[in-house]
């Protein structure tokens, strides 16, 4: 990356990146051992589900709240601390006795880990040149990418090979390792503007905020309608063993490390609209063609290729276009952003687990689609006027 000989050698973005991959296999960690979970407690998938409903739930009530609580804390010890919560929250989950307290110990873990993903976005935005804020902010965002590409077909292969408590175990060990890099790498003496009570009315009487906003909901209820239950799904209808499965999880997460590759590289020239545009496209098109081929591993799988294309360029565009949408306000809009993000995991998740308890394992696509749909519509309506920055 074209960054300051400084922050380079730093390697603070990159920190900030790792830290990225933690929260991301902490968030996404459960949709990669639901069989495993829901046969070590007795319970349903649908009730594994909830792991990553009500986990979702704390996301979103503790992102916006963590930002107005700790806006005058130091990035650099916030962040480290966040993470280290993480992984004795993830450590913690291996030794989990039953449902309830693995449930009790995901809530602590998220509801602090909604700080992360905010936070890193607005401070790396401290430490790279103004003109290098798109870029940067996607750089950062590929963190998720990598914990869909690696993580997450990793832990699917380690839950059902060796143990889930395993896989809680090894996410805690990397989430120890990215703490040390981050306290080790990322400058001192950074801050973040003060968030206020004016601050969240300011950013809901900001129209293209709240569009935005409304974009991640849409796009996140339409996926995880889906992504939830993706292993339950594929071997429901084509009897996908573990490793099949494993194998679509990380289709998903290279070709979004793809997909934010290719949206880092154009964002610049193209503008964070258009680039948007293109991911979110990219992950209606993933979505119907999982639709339509439900039933066919391959026409699946390609399915999830191509809605991996842009699931992470679609995310990191957002706060892109948030950031340039009010500059001065971005600490609270990409935190209030990643709470809608959680919103719609949360919405998605409850759908698709309603569906799955009526035996339904074709309908969550079409379902997604049509989430899909609408929020590529929204995305139209936020195409900046001809006298604005590309951006706003």
């Amino acid at each position: 990356m074209d960054y300051t000989d400084g922050v380079s050698r730093s390697l603070a973005p990159t920190s900030l990146m790792l830290g990225n991959v933690v929260t991301g296999m902490s968030v996404l960690a459960p949709a990669g051992m639901l069989l495993q979970l829901s046969t070590e407690f007795g319970v349903s998938v649908r009730d594994a589900g909830l792991l990553i409903t009500f986990g979702a739930i704390a996301l979103c009530i503790g992102s916006p709240l963590t930002a107005w609580l700790t806006s005058r804390i130091e990035r650099r010890i916030l962040l480290a601390l966040t993470l280290a919560i993480l992984a004795i929250t993830n450590l913690a989950s291996a030794f989990a006795p039953d449902y309830m307290t693995l449930l009790i110990i995901r809530i602590v873990m998220l509801s602090v880990g909604a700080l992360f993903t905010p936070q890193a976005a607005g401070t790396v935005g401290l430490i790279v040149p103004d003109g290098k804020r798109g870029s940067a902010i996607a750089y950062v965002f590929l963190g998720w990418s990598v914990a869909a590409a690696v993580g997450l077909p990793l832990i699917t292969l380690l839950a059902s090979r060796v143990g889930w408590r395993e896989a809680y175990l090894c996410i805690g060990l990397v989430a120890a390792a990215s703490t040390i890099l981050l306290a080790w790498r990322l400058p001192r003496g950074l801050f973040g503007a003060p968030v206020d009570l004016k601050t969240w009315a300011d950013l809901f009487q900001n129209r293209m905020i709240v569009l935005l906003l409304l974009v991640t909901v849409l796009q996140m209820s339409g996926q995880f309608v889906v992504f939830t239950f993706i292993g339950p799904i594929l071997a429901q209808l084509t009897g996908a063993s573990p490793e099949g499965v494993g194998l679509v999880f990380a289709l998903y997460g290279v070709f979004g490390f793809v997909g934010i590759a290719i949206a880092t590289r154009i964002v610049d020239g193209w503008g964070p609209f258009r680039t948007s545009l293109l991911s979110a496209t990219m992950v209606l098109s993933g979505l119907v063609v999982w639709a339509v081929g439900a039933g066919s591993y391959t026409i699946m799988a390609i399915g999830m290729a191509l809605w991996g294309l842009g699931f992470a360029s679609t995310n990191s565009m957002q706060q892109v276009r948030l950031v340039g949408a009010a500059p001065a306000l971005a600490g609270a809009s990409v935190a209030l952003n990643t709470s809608a993000l959680y919103v719609g995991q949360a919405i998605g998740s409850a759908i698709g687990g309603a569906l799955l308890a009526h035996g339904a394992f074709v309908a969550p696509g079409y379902v997604g689609s049509v989430f899909g749909v609408i929020a590529v519509l929204v995305v139209i309506a936020t195409r900046p006027k001809p006298t604005t920055t590309v951006s706003d």
